[in-house]
């Protein structure tokens, strides 16, 4: 979550994916970070042990939703 902020206050669009065991730590570090409501996409958890194949498979279950982050600047108005 910080580096997708880092990065976004340098202008570069990102989109921060994250599995959802890493929810609090990723709302944690918005708010800490003075981002709170920072967009992000969670995933199940875990995907360590996941085949290429089925990594594929719940990446193009997101892909809308990642797109839609980075084509939204996030750190204008309400985020």
């Amino acid at each position: 979550m910080a580096d997708g902020i880092i990065l976004e206050e340098a202008g570069v669009p990102t989109a921060v994916v994250c599995t959802d065991a890493f929810v609090g730590s990723a709302e944690a570090m918005a708010q800490m970070r003075g981002f709170p409501g920072f967009p992000y996409v969670a995933v199940p958890h875990p995907t360590a042990d996941l085949t290429e194949v089925e990594l594929m498979e719940i990446s193009s279950s997101f892909i809308d939703e990642v797109i839609g982050i980075l084509l939204t600047s996030t750190l204008e108005g309400d985020a």
